[in-house]
């Protein structure tokens, strides 16, 4: 092989590795989310509360795990469950922990009994998915 052939080759390669990882680091997880779809979705467990009922503000908790969770899994996200789900796009995030604890709390609400919910904490929690549902692309 002459030297013209093989610089040519190597610079095809170079432009080829450079386009690949372009591609890679600029996906970030996976496709692209249909946001009217999410916006709506948002929308509709904003409309749900009501100040004089904290339970209003339980569902909507359950409602926004559920719709970050199908955020996640059709971004393409690794994880047979939502925890890990949530591990694998930890890069994502702009606040870790407010999303994880916001999780966390939906997770106490879900499976201890006696919970009690202020309206403060369930705002802060909502206000945590919907970040974590806009750093995800979805709204």
């Amino acid at each position: 092989m002459s030297g013209g052939v093989g610089i040519l080759l190597f610079g095809v390669l170079v432009v080829i590795a450079i386009f690949v990882a372009v591609v890679v680091l600029t996906r970030r997880g996976g496709e692209v989310l249909n946001v009217e779809k999410y916006q709506s979705s948002w929308l509709m467990i904003e409309n749900s509360l009501d100040k004089t009922q904290i339970s209003t503000y339980q569902v909507a908790i359950f409602e926004a795990d559920k719709l970050l969770d199908l955020a996640l899994r059709e971004r393409g996200i690794k994880g047979e469950t939502m925890g890990e789900r949530m591990k694998s796009a930890q890069s994502l995030w702009s606040n870790t922990n407010h999303i994880w604890g916001a999780h966390k709390v939906r997770n106490k609400l879900a499976h201890e009994t006696n919970v009690r919910l202020s309206r403060e904490i369930a705002l802060r929690v909502l206000a945590a998915y919907k970040q974590g549902l806009k750093d995800l692309g979805a709204i």
